[in-house]
């Protein structure tokens, strides 16, 4: 028998600062009734404080107090929603571009990216390099609010300019969907509920667009993957390897790679919170037995066919987060991927992309939020597919030796919409 992981989408709220990213969660979960009243007094008494009058929806995901004080979004705000159909993990992301490491944390496990658009100003730089940042980060389903219809007095042309803009750019990214909501977050139309005010829309609310949406942005074709955690000891005599499955699925006896050894065996037994099971669903946290008997340890990965390359040599696309500059060639980091973390030097910097032309334009250093395409070169081999085939195999962390500060994200490969530019 098998255990289903349970239906949860994961999505990441982006877009420009002021456009209404936070007041239309807000309004989504205060619709829903999925804000406790205590939560919805402490929204109102800040409200009051600052002078706003009525109570302002968009503190319900700002929790920091200089986010209330200063009206912002500074870090990134998880909310967590039950709808009928399932389960809502949501990302308020900040939209500053001083914020941009933030956001990127934001989208990195997001499914797909709710975007808030202000009718009226269109789709702006920011709202631009989140779109791109998050489809690095392997998001390719978006659902547009066009917010703020009341200022245009719901006109019809002014939602269609800005529908037309946002599928520009989805085209160029390689979206595989993309759906358009015009909405006044502030008054809660076409949210929750289904407004009288645009009667030119046939469209799904907010709601019903989330929960139509296909989750699971890391399920791939590029074949089962297990990267080993931790090495369990089975009652009278053996062992067993645990981690979370990502790509496919895991069946009782498939045959495996054992990497970076290259051993060749095949599922004996999977097991999960004491039970036994015949197969391990992408996200499960489970524990697999093997045919032969291996000197396997935490960091190595299991892995059914077509297999990722082992590698001490990669191209990379990073985030960089550091506060100092990424401008030393050679320079030592510690990379840490899947459970193995090794010793790493920046061999080469290829280039920055430029968001907003998605060249790759020459760069004697990589500042802080900025987006850059480099050559690594690991102490220890590592096992790894491309960012796209499979998010978890695919992507790392870069930490400071000497501060233990994680300075970037990393994604295997590079993305391929960007171009070389001159």
């Amino acid at each position: 028998m098998a255990v289903a992981t349970k239906d949860v989408l994961r999505l990441a709220t982006v877009g420009s600062v002021d456009d209404g990213k936070s007041t239309l969660i807000g309004r989504l979960l205060v619709d829903t009734r999925l804000v406790a009243d205590d939560h919805l007094d402490a929204v109102a008494a800040a409200s009051e404080r600052r002078g706003v009058g009525e109570l302002d929806l968009s503190f319900v995901t700002d929790g920091l107090r200089a986010e209330r004080e200063q009206g912002i979004t500074i870090d990134v705000a998880y909310r967590y929603a039950t709808t009928a159909t399932r389960k809502l993990v949501i990302a308020d992301c900040p939209g500053h571009v001083q914020y941009t490491r933030n956001m990127a944390t934001g989208s990195s496990t997001a499914d797909l990216a709710l975007v808030a658009v202000d009718v009226a100003a269109g789709l702006k730089e920011q709202t631009r390099r989140h779109l791109v940042i998050a489809a690095l980060l392997g998001v390719r389903a978006f659902v547009v609010a066009v917010n703020k219809m009341d200022t245009v007095e719901w006109s019809r042309t002014a939602y269609e300019r800005v529908v037309a803009e946002v599928g520009v750019l989805a085209t160029v990214l390689g979206a595989t969907s993309v759906v358009a909501v015009p909405v006044s977050a502030l008054y809660g139309d076409n949210v929750v509920e289904r407004s009288l005010r645009a009667p030119w829309y046939a469209g799904p609310t907010v709601l019903e667009a989330l929960e139509a949406s296909d989750a699971g942005a890391w399920e791939r074709s590029c074949g089962s993957r297990l990267p080993i955690q931790w090495i369990l000891r089975q009652p009278g005599g053996g062992r067993s390897y645990a981690g979370l499955v990502s790509g496919e699925a895991l069946r009782v006896g498939d045959a495996v790679t054992l990497l970076p050894a290259g051993i060749e065996t095949s599922i004996r037994a999977i097991h999960y919170g004491g039970r036994t099971l015949e197969e391990a669903a992408v996200g499960l946290a489970a524990d697999v037995e093997l045919d032969d008997a291996t000197d396997a340890g935490r960091g190595d990965l299991i892995a059914t066919a077509p297999l990722p390359r082992v590698t001490r040599e990669l191209e990379a696309t990073v985030c960089w987060f550091g506060d100092d500059p990424l401008d030393q060639r050679g320079r030592r980091l510690r990379l840490k991927h899947t459970s193995r973390t090794t010793p790493v030097r920046v061999r080469e910097l290829e280039g920055r992309i430029d968001v907003g032309s998605l060249t790759l334009t020459r760069a004697d250093a990589l500042a802080t939020n900025e987006i850059g395409l480099v050559r690594l070169t690991t102490a220890e081999p590592l096992v790894v597919d491309e960012y796209r085939e499979d998010r978890v195999t695919g992507s790392f962390v870069l930490v400071d030796e000497v501060t233990h500060a994680t300075v970037a994200a990393g994604m295997v490969g590079r993305p391929p919409f960007v171009t070389v530019g001159r």
